[in-house]
């Protein structure tokens, strides 16, 4: 459960965001062996806080981030993002995650892979809960789902008031339907409601061939295409 070309793309496209290039601070919710930190670093001056439940995948991220130029912007926190959240009233201008996401599927015989992959260890609103918690009141939440995840995951965030202000698709090719969302969210401001932005990256011309829109959000991180 290292890397993902889903959640390479969806850091390339976090990256782009001004929010990212400006925050001053991120939190990294169910960082595993720490990508999107890393990516978010290499984009960013901000101070990153990556929690992580599994031993063994924050101490890979722990090396993975001393071994990186960007050493002094990571820190990992190995525990629950339960665990975190009611010790930590930290808000951040920037939120991200890929989280768990399969629920009642069927389960194989690696545990920590079933816990990486499945909401028995963080359900959609115990996630939301963090989010609407240390989340800055300007600041921006970045959600990597799939797509069969997300009606129920924006039900349970508009409890928290939390509004959707972009959306954007991937799928594998233009002969297939999205399969993961990449969703954005903010504080619901009712004085402000914000029109949600929408569009599709489409990963494969033919698989494995990128398209150049994925070859061109991927060169800075990629060492060959």
């Amino acid at each position: 459960m290292k890397v993902t070309t889903d959640a390479c793309i969806f850091g390339a496209l976090l990256a782009e965001s001004s929010q990212l290039r400006q925050s001053q601070s991120i939190l990294d919710i169910g960082a595993g062996t720490g990508l999107l930190s890393l990516m978010a670093a290499q984009n960013s001056q901000a101070k990153i806080t990556a929690v992580e439940l599994d031993e063994e995948a924050s101490q890979q991220a722990i090396s993975n981030f001393a071994a990186s130029p960007w050493a002094d912007q990571c820190q990992l926190v190995n525990s629950a993002i339960q665990t975190f959240s009611a010790n930590n009233t930290q808000r951040f201008d920037c939120v991200i995650s890929n989280p768990p996401f399969f629920q009642q599927s069927f389960k194989g015989d690696d545990q920590r892979r079933n816990m990486a992959r499945h909401t028995d260890s963080l359900s959609f609103t115990d996630l939301i809960k963090a989010i609407s918690r240390h989340l800055a009141n300007s600041g921006e939440a970045w959600i990597l789902l799939p797509v069969e995840s997300t009606p129920r995951f924006l039900e349970t965030a508009a409890q928290e008031r939390l509004e959707l202000i972009k959306k954007m698709g991937l799928r594998s090719s233009s002969l297939h339907p999205n399969h993961r969302y990449i969703l954005v969210l903010k504080h619901l401001n009712p004085d402000k409601p914000q029109e949600t932005q929408e569009k599709t990256v489409t990963i494969y011309d033919q698989v494995p061939h990128y398209t150049d829109e994925t070859r061109q959000l991927m060169s800075p991180y990629y060492l060959a295409l």
